[in-house]
Parts: C-alpha cells; sequence; structure tokens
C-alpha cells in the first residue's frame, strides 16, 4: 500500500479515487515495551477512530525512544518506517493535551501526538489524540495518536489549525520494513538515515507518552 504526503495546500487532490488518506501513528514508549503491546495498541487506536482501512504512512517518536526495540519491531511488523524526531522539534509542536511529566522525562511535552503531528507534515491535524496501552498484568508502557491531511468534503486536503509548522523539521528514518509483506502501509525497504544517533534513554520506564 502506498500513501499521499499530508497537509498540502487547499488545491491539493487529495488521495486517488478509491484510496483512502493515509495516516501516521506516533507513538511513546516505556524501556523494554513488548512489539506486541504496541502493535495492539496502534490496532485499537485505528479501528477505535474508524481508521481500520485507511494505510499507515510511519511510525512516528522522539529520538531518544528511536532504538527501543518494541517500536522497531512494531514498525517491521507494520511494514512501515519509523521515524525519529528531536524533543525540540516536537516540542514546537502545539498538541491539545501536553503533559509536564513527559517534558521533565524526555523534553517535550508531548511525544506521540507531536511525532504524529510532524510525521504528518504542515497542516496535519489529528485523527485520534493520545491512547494508552491496556496489557494485562502490568502497567501500560505505549501511547499512540493518529494524524493525517485534513480533508474538505470536496477530497482536497487542506491546512490545519493545529500541529506541524509549515518549515520542515529534522527526522530519520530508522527502520524500514522486514522482507515480509506488510499488513498495512507503505513497503520501503532501503534505510535512510539523516539524523544523529540515537541518543540513550535515561528514564526507563518513567514516562510513555
Amino acid at each position: 500500500m502506498s500513501g499521499r504526503g499530508a497537509g498540502g495546500p487547499a488545491g491539493d487532490p487529495g488521495p486517488p479515487a478509491g484510496e483512502s488518506a493515509p495516516v501516521v501513528v506516533g507513538v511513546g514508549a516505556s524501556r523494554g515495551v513488548a512489539v506486541s503491546e504496541v502493535v495492539e495498541l496502534i490496532e485499537a487506536a485505528l479501528a477505535a477512530a474508524g481508521c481500520a482501512d485507511r494505510p499507515v504512512r510511519a511510525l512516528a517518536t522522539v529520538t531518544a525512544k528511536s532504538s527501543e526495540p518494541g517500536l522497531i519491531g512494531a514498525a517491521r511488523s507494520l511494514g512501515v518506517p519509523l521515524r525519529a524526531f528531536p524533543a525540540t522539534a516536537l516540542a514546537a509542536v502545539r498538541v491539545p493535551d501536553p503533559s509536564a511529566a513527559t517534558a521533565a522525562a524526555v523534553g517535550t511535552p508531548s511525544v506521540a501526538e507531536a511525532a504524529a503531528l510532524l510525521a504528518a507534515g504542515p497542516g496535519a491535524q489529528l485523527i485520534a489524540g493520545k491512547r494508552k496501552s491496556v496489557p494485562r498484568g502490568g502497567p501500560a508502557r505505549a501511547t499512540c495518536a493518529l494524524a493525517g491531511p485534513a480533508v474538505t468534503d470536496h477530497g482536497a486536503l487542506t491546512a490545519g489549525r493545529e500541529g506541524a509548522p509549515a518549515g520542515s523539521s529534522p527526522a530519520a528514518d530508522i527502520v524500514m520494513t522486514s522482507p515480509n509483506p506488510p499488513r498495512r502501509g507503505q513497503d520501503r525497504r532501503t534505510a535512510v538515515i539523516g539524523d544523529k544517533a540515537p541518543e540513550r534513554d535515561p528514564t526507563g520506564t518513567k514516562e510513555t507518552q
């Protein structure tokens, strides 16, 4: 499956006929989160938002969490890249539910919502705000949020009032798909590393957002 870039100008004709607008999933995680917990959370969020049939274009997170095996494995499982943004870039994105605890832990008041909006591009809007995983027998170790382009009644992509600034932000595609066909999303196979090496996560399981 393939997706279009998000947040184009008002004259953008939108996705081709019969193709739904793509979704970007912002993800936050505590150290040691299982791949299954992340994937189950994403699938539940997509279903709850009525987006189960929309293509997922990428997962996105903060650079400090980009080496987390649970996030890397989830991106592989879904057949999409995991994009990483510096905390400073995420902190510049307006979100409806900022967290002081998250800011103290990773340097930005939002990971899941801000990463989803930033990766979806200028003018992106939240489809679903941050949602925590519901694992059995333990605390939540993952959060996710969904973002995509705003779409008019005529199918055109429009700029939104909330979300990513117009300027581009540095990011890296940290991991690409496995050789197996993806269950959803874009089948990309060549890694593009354009950011500095992921930072070590000093916070352990303190914050997932």
